[in-house]
């Protein structure tokens, strides 16, 4: 069986139980012959992680540490932890987002001061924080990939605070792609089309939604967790070393629709 990522090592933030975007991804980084090591957000999500960790077989299994991406020195910890096992990493995963929900229930401009620094605090600083603590390891190189949505860019009525936030984090994508390029670090966002997660549940009318896009789509369907894992695994290998700086819609096409 080919193993495109045989002796790669990744590191994957955001896994928060088995719908989630990032375990499709690290199922699939995984199969394809990565190391990886899971950061998770406190004990309260420790065993669901390594319930899923456990599924996957291999003669590396995979680790997993705490990281709260809003505690420096949880992220400073985790990377430390990394060195000890990794001496150079090659792909990094970033598929946080977080608003308070009472900003995602009121209008838009009645969003508090706090939970507006509290969404772009977890949704985009996190990116950042990361990146530069990682920076060193990827001493070789490699791809870090972050998750946005077409809320950055399109006005979806019930997304609120957090189309701000994505948009903020594709503008911070371009930047970090611009200054880590010297050290033949790619950035890029993927922006799936919606997906029935558990976060996603949370948005009041996203069934409604879900339908609506799968009937608009050129590809008449909605986008699946594998179709995003696909596009991970393609930018996590060598052969996407030409692309950095971009936000790639998997969205069955949906974006490209007017009226």
């Amino acid at each position: 069986m080919d193993k495109p990522l045989s002796g790669k090592n990744a590191l994957v933030f955001g896994i928060a139980n088995k719908w989630s975007i990032a375990w499709a991804i690290a199922k699939a980084w995984h199969e394809a012959g990565a190391n990886l090591i899971i950061g998770y957000q406190g004990e309260r999500l420790k065993k669901s992680v390594e319930d899923l960790l456990s599924e996957l077989s291999g003669e590396n299994p995979p680790l997993a540490y705490p990281c709260d991406v809003t505690d420096e020195d949880q992220i400073i910890q985790f990377f430390s932890k990394t060195r000890e096992h990794f001496p150079k990493i090659h792909i990094l995963l970033h598929s946080i987002a977080f608003a308070p929900k009472e900003a995602l229930e009121k209008n838009f401009y009645e969003t508090s001061r706090q939970d507006f620094l509290k969404t772009f605090e977890i949704s985009v600083y996190s990116l950042l924080a990361l990146a530069r603590e990682a920076k060193a390891l990827f001493s070789d190189g490699g791809s870090i990939l972050t998750l946005s949505y077409y809320g950055s860019e399109k006005v979806i009525s019930n997304y609120k605070i957090m189309g701000p936030a994505k948009a903020a984090l594709e503008s911070a994508v371009r930047y970090l792609a611009y200054e880590l390029g010297k050290d033949g670090i790619r950035v890029n966002a993927l922006s799936p089309g919606p997906i029935n997660t558990l976060a996603a549940r949370g948005i009041t009318g996203f069934t409604k939604f879900l339908k609506e896009c799968a009937s608009k789509s050129p590809l008449g369907k909605n986008t699946e967790a594998s179709d995003v894992a696909s596009a991970a695994l393609f930018l996590a290998k060598d052969e996407s070393r030409a692309i950095t700086g971009q936000t790639i819609y998997i969205d069955c096409g949906y974006s490209i629709m007017g009226f």
